[in-house]
Protein backbone atom coordinates (compact mmCIF):
# COMPACT_ATOMS: atom_id res chain seq x y z
CA UNK A 1 0.00 0.00 0.00
CA UNK A 2 1.34 3.44 -0.92
CA UNK A 3 2.20 5.47 2.13
CA UNK A 4 0.45 8.78 2.67
CA UNK A 5 3.78 10.62 2.40
CA UNK A 6 4.06 9.56 -1.24
CA UNK A 7 0.59 10.59 -2.37
CA UNK A 8 0.80 12.83 -5.44
CA UNK A 9 -2.11 14.92 -6.69
CA UNK A 10 -2.50 17.67 -9.26
CA UNK A 11 -4.71 20.61 -8.32
CA UNK A 12 -6.29 23.46 -10.26
CA UNK A 13 -9.47 25.52 -10.20
CA UNK A 14 -11.75 23.30 -12.26
CA UNK A 15 -13.85 26.31 -13.29
CA UNK A 16 -11.00 28.16 -14.94
CA UNK A 17 -9.32 27.85 -18.31
CA UNK A 18 -5.84 26.31 -18.43
CA UNK A 19 -3.72 28.00 -21.10
CA UNK A 20 -0.74 25.64 -21.17
CA UNK A 21 -1.45 22.54 -23.26
CA UNK A 22 -1.47 19.28 -21.29
CA UNK A 23 -0.91 21.01 -17.91
CA UNK A 24 -2.66 18.77 -15.38
CA UNK A 25 -2.54 21.25 -12.54
CA UNK A 26 -0.13 22.07 -9.75
CA UNK A 27 1.60 19.02 -8.37
CA UNK A 28 1.31 18.32 -4.64
CA UNK A 29 3.15 15.70 -2.59
CA UNK A 30 1.36 14.77 0.63
CA UNK A 31 -0.62 17.99 0.30
CA UNK A 32 2.41 20.24 -0.23
CA UNK A 33 2.79 22.25 -3.43
CA UNK A 34 6.03 21.78 -5.34
CA UNK A 35 8.18 23.97 -7.59
CA UNK A 36 7.62 22.49 -11.02
CA UNK A 37 8.05 18.82 -10.19
CA UNK A 38 10.25 18.84 -7.08
CA UNK A 39 9.22 19.47 -3.48
CA UNK A 40 11.25 22.29 -1.94
CA UNK A 41 11.45 22.68 1.83
CA UNK A 42 13.96 25.26 3.08
CA UNK A 43 16.64 23.67 5.23
CA UNK A 44 16.35 25.01 8.78
CA UNK A 45 20.06 24.35 9.28
CA UNK A 46 20.72 27.07 6.70
CA UNK A 47 18.67 29.51 8.76
CA UNK A 48 20.77 28.65 11.82
CA UNK A 49 23.95 28.98 9.76
CA UNK A 50 22.82 32.44 8.66
CA UNK A 51 21.89 33.60 12.15
CA UNK A 52 25.12 32.30 13.68
CA UNK A 53 27.46 33.59 10.95
CA UNK A 54 28.96 37.03 10.62
CA UNK A 55 27.72 38.91 7.58
CA UNK A 56 30.78 39.53 5.38
CA UNK A 57 29.11 42.78 4.24
CA UNK A 58 28.21 43.91 7.75
CA UNK A 59 30.33 47.04 7.75
CA UNK A 60 29.30 47.97 4.22
CA UNK A 61 25.65 47.45 5.09
CA UNK A 62 25.94 49.54 8.24
CA UNK A 63 27.50 52.42 6.29
CA UNK A 64 24.91 52.26 3.49
CA UNK A 65 22.19 54.82 4.21
CA UNK A 66 20.27 54.29 0.95
CA UNK A 67 16.51 54.75 1.25
CA UNK A 68 14.17 54.93 -1.76
CA UNK A 69 12.97 58.43 -2.56
CA UNK A 70 9.28 59.17 -1.98
CA UNK A 71 7.04 61.41 -4.11
CA UNK A 72 4.25 62.42 -1.76
CA UNK A 73 0.65 62.80 -2.88
CA UNK A 74 -2.24 60.72 -4.17
CA UNK A 75 -2.91 62.22 -7.59
CA UNK A 76 -2.27 58.82 -9.16
CA UNK A 77 -5.44 57.52 -7.48
CA UNK A 78 -7.77 60.01 -9.16
CA UNK A 79 -5.96 60.10 -12.50
CA UNK A 80 -7.42 58.30 -15.51
CA UNK A 81 -4.07 57.41 -17.07
CA UNK A 82 -2.85 53.83 -17.37
CA UNK A 83 -0.04 53.87 -14.86
CA UNK A 84 2.26 51.88 -12.56
CA UNK A 85 3.10 53.35 -9.14
CA UNK A 86 5.50 51.62 -6.76
CA UNK A 87 4.41 51.82 -3.12
CA UNK A 88 7.43 50.03 -1.69
CA UNK A 89 8.55 46.38 -1.45
CA UNK A 90 6.26 44.35 -3.78
CA UNK A 91 3.27 46.68 -3.59
CA UNK A 92 2.23 48.43 -6.79
CA UNK A 93 -0.79 50.49 -7.76
CA UNK A 94 -1.58 49.62 -11.38
CA UNK A 95 -4.24 51.01 -13.68
CA UNK A 96 -4.83 49.32 -17.03
CA UNK A 97 -7.82 49.96 -19.25
CA UNK A 98 -9.51 51.83 -16.40
CA UNK A 99 -9.21 48.88 -13.99
CA UNK A 100 -7.13 49.40 -10.83
CA UNK A 101 -5.03 46.80 -9.05
CA UNK A 102 -2.98 46.61 -5.88
CA UNK A 103 -0.30 43.93 -5.73
CA UNK A 104 0.78 42.23 -2.49
CA UNK A 105 -0.29 45.14 -0.26
CA UNK A 106 1.94 45.62 2.78
CA UNK A 107 1.27 49.14 4.03
CA UNK A 108 2.50 48.89 7.61
CA UNK A 109 5.42 47.54 9.61
CA UNK A 110 5.94 43.79 9.60
CA UNK A 111 6.08 41.79 12.82
CA UNK A 112 9.47 42.71 14.34
CA UNK A 113 10.54 44.49 11.11
CA UNK A 114 9.79 48.18 10.60
CA UNK A 115 9.41 49.86 7.24
CA UNK A 116 12.49 51.85 6.36
CA UNK A 117 10.50 54.25 4.17
CA UNK A 118 6.95 55.55 4.17
CA UNK A 119 4.10 55.66 1.67
CA UNK A 120 3.25 58.55 -0.66
CA UNK A 121 -0.18 58.82 1.00
CA UNK A 122 -2.02 57.25 3.90
CA UNK A 123 -3.33 53.69 3.44
CA UNK A 124 -6.86 55.06 3.87
CA UNK A 125 -6.40 57.25 0.78
CA UNK A 126 -5.94 54.21 -1.47
CA UNK A 127 -9.48 54.19 -2.83
CA UNK A 128 -11.06 53.10 -6.09
CA UNK A 129 -9.17 49.78 -6.06
CA UNK A 130 -10.91 47.06 -8.07
CA UNK A 131 -8.65 44.05 -7.44
CA UNK A 132 -6.01 42.78 -5.07
CA UNK A 133 -3.40 40.57 -6.72
CA UNK A 134 -1.84 38.29 -4.10
CA UNK A 135 1.17 36.34 -5.33
CA UNK A 136 1.76 34.28 -2.19
CA UNK A 137 1.14 34.25 1.54
CA UNK A 138 4.44 35.14 3.19
CA UNK A 139 3.83 37.94 5.67
CA UNK A 140 5.77 40.51 3.66
CA UNK A 141 3.30 39.97 0.78
CA UNK A 142 -0.02 39.05 2.40
CA UNK A 143 -0.61 41.35 5.35
CA UNK A 144 -3.86 41.03 7.29
CA UNK A 145 -4.04 44.62 8.51
CA UNK A 146 -3.34 46.02 5.02
CA UNK A 147 -6.07 43.85 3.47
CA UNK A 148 -8.55 44.93 6.13
CA UNK A 149 -7.76 48.61 5.57
CA UNK A 150 -8.01 48.37 1.79
CA UNK A 151 -11.30 46.49 1.92
CA UNK A 152 -12.76 48.96 4.45
CA UNK A 153 -12.19 51.82 1.99
CA UNK A 154 -12.94 49.82 -1.19
CA UNK A 155 -16.25 47.98 -0.64
CA UNK A 156 -16.34 46.63 -4.22
CA UNK A 157 -12.86 45.12 -3.92
CA UNK A 158 -12.16 41.58 -5.14
CA UNK A 159 -9.04 39.47 -4.70
CA UNK A 160 -7.24 37.17 -7.13
CA UNK A 161 -5.17 34.60 -5.29
CA UNK A 162 -3.24 31.34 -5.59
CA UNK A 163 -4.80 27.99 -4.80
CA UNK A 164 -5.60 27.36 -1.12
CA UNK A 165 -5.22 31.03 -0.09
CA UNK A 166 -8.93 31.40 0.57
CA UNK A 167 -8.86 30.43 4.25
CA UNK A 168 -6.23 33.09 4.94
CA UNK A 169 -8.34 35.73 3.21
CA UNK A 170 -11.49 34.70 5.06
CA UNK A 171 -9.67 34.99 8.36
CA UNK A 172 -8.45 38.47 7.38
CA UNK A 173 -11.70 39.78 5.91
CA UNK A 174 -14.65 37.33 5.77
CA UNK A 175 -16.66 39.38 3.26
CA UNK A 176 -13.94 39.97 0.66
CA UNK A 177 -14.83 38.10 -2.58
CA UNK A 178 -11.93 36.20 -4.11
CA UNK A 179 -11.02 33.69 -6.79
CA UNK A 180 -8.21 31.14 -6.58
CA UNK A 181 -6.20 29.92 -9.56
CA UNK A 182 -3.39 27.49 -10.24
CA UNK A 183 -0.49 28.09 -12.58
CA UNK A 184 -1.33 28.74 -16.23
CA UNK A 185 -4.95 29.53 -15.39
CA UNK A 186 -6.93 32.55 -16.52
CA UNK A 187 -9.17 34.26 -13.96
CA UNK A 188 -12.75 34.91 -15.07
CA UNK A 189 -13.75 37.59 -12.52
CA UNK A 190 -12.16 40.38 -14.52
CA UNK A 191 -14.13 42.82 -16.69
CA UNK A 192 -14.15 42.70 -20.46
CA UNK A 193 -11.03 44.14 -22.07
CA UNK A 194 -8.43 42.81 -19.63
CA UNK A 195 -7.13 39.27 -19.18
CA UNK A 196 -5.32 38.12 -16.04
CA UNK A 197 -3.31 34.92 -15.76
CA UNK A 198 -1.71 33.25 -12.76
CA UNK A 199 1.71 31.93 -13.75
CA UNK A 200 4.63 30.08 -12.12
CA UNK A 201 7.24 31.28 -9.67
CA UNK A 202 9.97 29.39 -7.84
CA UNK A 203 9.26 29.91 -4.17
CA UNK A 204 7.64 28.24 -1.14
CA UNK A 205 5.04 28.84 1.55
CA UNK A 206 5.08 28.95 5.30
CA UNK A 207 3.07 31.21 7.56
CA UNK A 208 2.51 29.09 10.66
CA UNK A 209 3.95 26.06 12.38
CA UNK A 210 2.06 23.41 10.41
CA UNK A 211 1.35 24.83 6.96
CA UNK A 212 4.58 24.25 4.99
CA UNK A 213 3.79 24.63 1.27
CA UNK A 214 0.03 24.31 1.86
CA UNK A 215 -0.69 27.49 -0.13
CA UNK A 216 0.50 27.98 -3.71
CA UNK A 217 2.70 30.85 -4.91
CA UNK A 218 3.07 32.40 -8.34
CA UNK A 219 3.17 35.45 -10.61
CA UNK A 220 0.65 37.47 -12.62
CA UNK A 221 0.28 38.55 -16.22
CA UNK A 222 -2.06 41.46 -17.02
CA UNK A 223 -2.95 41.74 -20.68
CA UNK A 224 -4.87 44.54 -22.44
CA UNK A 225 -4.92 44.14 -26.20
CA UNK A 226 -1.33 43.58 -27.23
CA UNK A 227 0.12 45.20 -24.07
CA UNK A 228 1.44 42.82 -21.42
CA UNK A 229 2.52 43.62 -17.86
CA UNK A 230 4.20 40.92 -15.78
CA UNK A 231 4.39 40.95 -11.96
CA UNK A 232 6.82 38.27 -10.81
CA UNK A 233 5.99 38.03 -7.11
CA UNK A 234 8.82 36.34 -5.21
CA UNK A 235 10.90 33.89 -7.20
CA UNK A 236 14.21 32.26 -7.92
CA UNK A 237 15.39 30.95 -11.29
CA UNK A 238 13.84 27.62 -12.22
CA UNK A 239 13.09 27.51 -15.96
CA UNK A 240 9.64 29.07 -15.67
CA UNK A 241 10.55 32.34 -17.37
CA UNK A 242 11.34 30.41 -20.54
CA UNK A 243 7.96 28.66 -20.31
CA UNK A 244 6.11 31.94 -19.80
CA UNK A 245 7.86 33.58 -22.75
CA UNK A 246 7.11 30.60 -24.99
CA UNK A 247 3.40 30.90 -24.19
CA UNK A 248 2.93 34.67 -24.22
CA UNK A 249 5.86 36.20 -26.07
CA UNK A 250 7.54 39.50 -25.14
CA UNK A 251 6.51 41.39 -22.00
CA UNK A 252 6.12 45.14 -22.34
CA UNK A 253 6.61 45.85 -18.64
CA UNK A 254 8.25 43.55 -16.07
CA UNK A 255 7.98 44.16 -12.32
CA UNK A 256 10.81 42.01 -10.99
CA UNK A 257 12.25 41.40 -7.49
CA UNK A 258 15.91 42.30 -7.01
CA UNK A 259 16.49 42.20 -3.24
CA UNK A 260 16.80 39.80 -0.28
CA UNK A 261 19.35 37.60 -2.06
CA UNK A 262 22.17 37.29 0.47
CA UNK A 263 23.36 34.94 1.84
CA UNK A 264 22.92 33.04 -1.39
CA UNK A 265 23.03 29.62 0.33
CA UNK A 266 19.73 30.54 1.98
CA UNK A 267 18.06 32.80 -0.59
CA UNK A 268 19.06 31.53 -4.03
CA UNK A 269 16.19 29.09 -4.58
CA UNK A 270 13.48 31.60 -3.72
CA UNK A 271 14.77 35.12 -4.54
CA UNK A 272 16.47 36.73 -7.53
CA UNK A 273 19.63 38.77 -7.25
CA UNK A 274 19.96 41.73 -9.66
CA UNK A 275 21.98 39.76 -12.22
CA UNK A 276 19.41 36.95 -12.21
CA UNK A 277 16.56 39.45 -12.48
CA UNK A 278 18.18 40.96 -15.57
CA UNK A 279 18.58 37.46 -17.01
CA UNK A 280 14.88 36.80 -16.37
CA UNK A 281 13.96 40.13 -17.98
CA UNK A 282 15.97 39.29 -21.08
CA UNK A 283 14.44 35.80 -21.26
CA UNK A 284 11.01 37.43 -21.16
CA UNK A 285 12.16 39.86 -23.89
CA UNK A 286 10.99 42.69 -21.66
CA UNK A 287 10.59 46.29 -22.76
CA UNK A 288 10.66 48.15 -19.43
CA UNK A 289 12.25 46.78 -16.23
CA UNK A 290 10.87 48.14 -12.93
CA UNK A 291 12.58 46.64 -9.85
CA UNK A 292 10.90 45.84 -6.55
CA UNK A 293 11.47 43.93 -3.30
CA UNK A 294 14.33 46.13 -2.11
CA UNK A 295 14.88 49.14 0.14
CA UNK A 296 11.62 48.94 2.11
CA UNK A 297 12.33 46.24 4.70
CA UNK A 298 15.61 44.87 6.04
CA UNK A 299 15.24 41.16 5.23
CA UNK A 300 18.73 39.99 4.29
CA UNK A 301 22.47 40.62 4.34
CA UNK A 302 23.13 42.82 1.31
CA UNK A 303 23.40 46.60 1.80
CA UNK A 304 20.08 48.31 1.03
CA UNK A 305 21.39 50.29 -1.94
CA UNK A 306 23.32 47.45 -3.56
CA UNK A 307 20.48 46.19 -5.80
CA UNK A 308 20.03 49.63 -7.37
CA UNK A 309 23.78 50.17 -7.83
CA UNK A 310 24.17 46.78 -9.50
CA UNK A 311 21.24 47.40 -11.85
CA UNK A 312 22.68 50.76 -12.87
CA UNK A 313 26.07 49.15 -13.52
CA UNK A 314 24.49 46.40 -15.62
CA UNK A 315 22.51 48.96 -17.61
CA UNK A 316 25.63 51.10 -18.15
CA UNK A 317 27.41 48.01 -19.52
CA UNK A 318 24.70 47.64 -22.17
CA UNK A 319 23.32 44.33 -20.85
CA UNK A 320 20.03 45.87 -19.69
CA UNK A 321 17.82 48.21 -21.67
CA UNK A 322 14.60 49.79 -20.47
CA UNK A 323 15.54 50.15 -16.80
CA UNK A 324 13.24 52.43 -14.80
CA UNK A 325 13.87 52.92 -11.08
CA UNK A 326 10.93 55.02 -9.92
CA UNK A 327 10.61 56.68 -6.56
CA UNK A 328 7.89 55.42 -4.26
CA UNK A 329 4.76 57.24 -5.36
CA UNK A 330 6.18 58.26 -8.77
CA UNK A 331 3.80 57.71 -11.68
CA UNK A 332 5.19 55.63 -14.54
CA UNK A 333 2.77 56.10 -17.42
CA UNK A 334 2.28 52.97 -19.50
CA UNK A 335 1.57 55.02 -22.60
CA UNK A 336 4.85 55.42 -24.43
CA UNK A 337 6.79 52.67 -22.66
CA UNK A 338 8.50 50.14 -24.88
Amino acid sequence: MRQKSNIVRHLKNERLEVVKPDFRGNKTVAGQFVNGSELYIPDFSNVLRWKLSRNPQRDEKKADNYVPRVVYGNDFITSTEDVVVWLGHATFFIRMNGVTFLTDPVLYDLPMIKRRVGLPCTPEQLTGIDFLLLSHAHRDHLDTKSIQTIYQHNPNLRALTPLKAGDLLRSAEPHLPYQEAGWYQKYDLTPEGIDIYFLPASHWHRRGAFDMNKVLWGSFLLKVGDRQLYFAGDTGMNGHFEEIESLFGPMDVCLLPVGAYRPSFLMQKSHLNPHEAVKAFNILRGGTFIPMHYGTFDLSDEPPGEPVRLLEQIAAAGVLRGLRIPAIGEQVLLQGLE
